[in-house]
């Protein structure tokens, strides 16, 4: 469940792509995260129409929890959420609230585009409040799950990377989002052709990773996820779309 959709990616000289927007108003994706053979946990992925501060926004979230058996082994409560401009596709704000065994990680951005400058927020647990510091970004910065929704909105080519700027944690990361092969794969959905993707991150992602993930997206205009693989703090694990809300794609 870790980084589920991490995905960190991309923003930079391509604009949007010519398909219409990707995702639904209410879109809803729910993944069964195995470690091995275990099923340990469960994460959500959902976008839905907000507003922030008088302006619309998608309100992007992603939640990943582990199952009460699992707890007992290593507990994950992750919350992650973006506001999401529905005219500039730029976040206004992004917030990271991990739980993850003895590890604990609370961080906020506030973006002001305009100025090219962001608002950081990190928590501190020992001090019990908010430590804040500006720093400069570019313009076109994505925070980590803002970036996901705007590759989808991408012509992804095989063979061909997009780059996207990101800042999130702190820090400023161009990150490159390559596009390895195509796949078919089983899924909800029946047997469906993918791409599978591979967002270059330098640095943590929606989850506290430690290697590389791997994401299959149908290769359509739509760029469902249906699968996701990585590794994490404490070993390896496979997501994969168990049930979908408001999607375009017909169940079997």
């Amino acid at each position: 469940m870790k980084k589920l959709l991490i995905l960190a990616i991309l923003l930079t000289s391509l604009g949007l792509s010519l398909y219409a927007q990707a995702f639904m108003d209410g879109e809803k994706l729910t993944f069964k995260v195995k470690y091995g053979i275990v099923s340990a946990a469960e994460a959500t992925l959902e976008a839905r129409t907000s507003v922030y501060q008088g302006t619309p926004v998608w309100y992007l979230s992603t939640n990943a929890k582990t199952y009460s058996f699992f707890d007992k082994f290593f507990k994950v409560r992750d919350r992650v959420e973006s506001w999401w401009n529905k005219e500039s596709y730029l976040p206004h704000k992004f917030a990271k609230n991990l739980h993850e065994g003895n590890y604990r990680q609370h961080r906020v951005h506030i973006y002001d585009h305009k100025a090219a400058k962001t608002t950081y927020q990190r928590w501190s647990y020992k001090e019990a409040r908010f430590n804040n510091s500006e720093m400069d970004m570019p313009r076109d910065s994505q925070d980590i799950l803002s970036a996901f929704y705007y590759v989808r909105n991408q012509n992804l080519q095989v063979g061909k990377s997009i780059m996207v700027n990101i800042t999130a944690d702190g820090r400023n990361m161009p990150t490159e989002v390559m596009v390895h092969r195509k796949e078919k794969i089983k899924s909800i959905f029946g047997e469906v052709e993918c791409l599978v993707i591979e967002p270059k991150l330098r640095g943590e992602a929606l989850f506290k990773q430690t290697g590389s993930i791997y994401i299959w997206v149908t290769n359509d205009q739509y760029k469902i996820p249906l699968k996701l693989e990585s590794k994490v703090s404490f070993g390896s694990f496979v997501a994969i779309l168990e049930s979908a809300q408001k999607v375009p794609l017909k169940l079997k």
